[in-house]
């Protein structure tokens, strides 16, 4: 048996070069042939494969478009009778975060009063969206549509102004909190900063042009030792993250009602409080710690001096937004282009009377009827400032904003909804 290298040769010389010559045009055949079948065959799985992603994209669309929780004639149709208006000289009014604390109670008593309310919320999941979801079923009950989708999508908020023309737009979706933009800045920045540009690039856009009311935050005055806190007191020292998000949108909407004529009004809110609260805020936080019989930290300041703030009860800081929007202004542009200066105001929120935190946790023990177990540590360097206290005066002036809450009364009245919503029963859950 011949060498396997030695297989391809003939056996005899004389025919060597003339089936040396068939073999090879055998060769060439084969491979051609094989080449051949091999390259219809590529073209074949090409052709399934494009096939094939072209139905799988089709069936994804067909999906998204099935699956979508905004679009579609019955959907259009809610939008629209949520925005009807039923009282004469009445406002349509978008609230964006309308399943938040401030978002629900604005647009419940907007609805009370005849203007038309259509909600925005993306019902993320910063604290409990189940207590989102609550606040949406009792807006409901009261025929208040609430859209879900998120402030940045720029195709959703087209398409309601494409539905409803609005006359005013209530901002009030944002990241909050000031602790968390140490674990997740991105968040600040993506809420408070890119959809707030998204939501002014639509209103801007619009025909008409809505009056915008938004809310910024007393946090802006960061590092401000002045008081009671003035609008026009400086705001370039920011505490926090959160701080620093609030203050750059209050440059950037005051860019927009420059360039394109937009009416706005950013609304300073100073430490909100109530029914339906954010369980991130202390005061939630130390109802329930108490009631489980866990301890609460309270922070103190430099010095051993404690914490104060201008606690402002829900029901007032609602009066200020209505206020707001009753005398906001038109804006003045058209399709993008100003026709005139507008109205651009900023206003302070607040009760004018800061109370420490270890009074507030005094007054949770009498309407709980238990001790706290409090925990006194030095408030740490995460953002939050050692007082607040708010200067109203202008918005007193502006639309006659009166407090008339004070933090006995209203953490009576929150205490009575934490325990009627979470099911206690003289302190002691019955879930």
């Amino acid at each position: 048996m011949p060498p396997l290298e030695d297989q391809t040769f003939p056996s005899t010389p004389g025919k060597f070069k003339i089936e040396r010559a068939h073999t090879m045009n055998r060769q060439l055949y084969r491979c051609f042939a094989s080449t051949s079948t091999m390259f219809l065959w590529a073209l074949f799985l090409i052709a399934l494969t494009a096939s094939y992603l072209s139905f799988q994209g089709f069936v994804d669309s067909g999906s998204r478009y099935l699956s979508a929780s905004w679009g579609g004639i019955q959907w259009e149709k809610q939008v629209r009778t949520s925005a009807q208006i039923h009282r004469q000289g009445g406002m349509s009014v978008l609230v964006t975060g309308a399943a938040g604390f401030v978002g629900s109670h604005v647009s419940l008593a907007l609805k009370r009063r005849g203007d038309g309310v259509v909600g925005l919320d993306n019902f993320n999941d910063y604290y409990d969206p189940s207590l989102k979801k609550a606040r949406k079923s009792l807006l409901n009950t009261h025929e208040v549509f609430i859209v879900e989708g998120d402030v940045n999508d720029a195709k959703l908020l087209a398409k309601l102004f494409d539905v409803v023309a609005f006359t005013h737009v209530m901002h009030l979706a944002a990241q909050a909190g000031v602790r968390y933009a140490m674990e997740n800045p991105q968040s600040y920045v993506h809420s408070n900063i890119a959809g707030l540009v998204t939501l002014l690039e639509t209103c801007k856009s619009a025909n008409p042009q809505p009056a915008i009311v938004w809310a910024s935050s007393s946090s802006v005055y960061g590092l401000n030792e002045k008081v009671p806190f003035s609008e026009s007191d400086r705001t370039d020292q920011p505490a926090s993250l959160y701080a620093a998000t609030k203050k750059a949108g209050e440059e950037i909407t005051h860019t927009y009602n420059h360039i394109y004529g937009l009416s706005i009004t950013g609304l300073r809110f100073f430490t909100v409080y109530g029914p339906w609260g954010r369980p991130d805020m202390a005061y939630f936080s130390f109802t329930r710690n108490i009631l489980q019989g866990k301890p609460i930290t309270v922070y103190r300041g430099k010095n051993h001096v404690d914490l104060a703030r201008d606690f402002t009860y829900i029901d007032d800081i609602v009066k200020g937004c209505l206020g707001s929007l009753d005398t906001a202004g038109q804006s003045t542009g058209s399709g993008g282009k100003k026709r005139g200066p507008a109205p651009y105001r900023i206003f302070n929120l607040g009760n004018t009377s800061p109370v420490t935190v270890p009074t507030l946790v005094s007054i949770l023990e009498r309407h709980l009827k238990v001790k706290a177990k409090r925990n006194i540590v030095d408030m740490p360097g995460n953002g939050d400032v050692p007082f607040t206290h708010a200067n109203i005066s202008s918005a007193r002036r502006e639309f006659g904003y009166k407090p008339t809450t004070d933090l006995q009364t209203g953490l009576k009245k929150f205490v009575k909804w934490y325990l009627s919503y979470y099911g206690y029963n003289h302190g002691k859950s019955v879930n």
